[in-house]
């Protein structure tokens, strides 16, 4: 489990400082857990899965959630100001076009 866990937060490309700052722990205890020294609680787990965009059953048992990433991607956006979200709409919009164009 300890070895998903540090493979869904790779994935993301979140650093362990991140982490516990979200998780209010301490980088020393993320290493720890990632590492398989210290045991996760349920209410820990279920905040990880939260945080990773994972169900708990791909951190326990490594089956593979859909749309992760996206799930990590609409917590973030939400927490955005206005402003900010149609900045990331509209580059969103221009990478679109972009691709299309290239396909074109």
């Amino acid at each position: 489990m300890f070895e998903r866990m540090k493979a869904a937060r790779k994935a993301l490309r979140l650093t362990q400082e991140y982490v516990a700052r979200q998780m209010g722990m301490s980088r020393t205890t993320i290493v720890a857990i990632e590492a398989g020294k210290r045991e996760v609680t349920a209410t820990e787990l279920s905040k990880f899965a939260d945080l990773y965009g994972v169900p708990m059953e791909k951190l326990i048992h490594g089956e593979e959630a859909p749309a992760g990433r996206a799930a990590m991607f609409a917590r973030t956006f939400a927490e955005l100001s206005e402003a900010d979200q149609a900045e990331i709409m509209n580059l969103m919009r221009f990478k679109k076009r972009y691709r299309e164009s290239l396909n074109a």
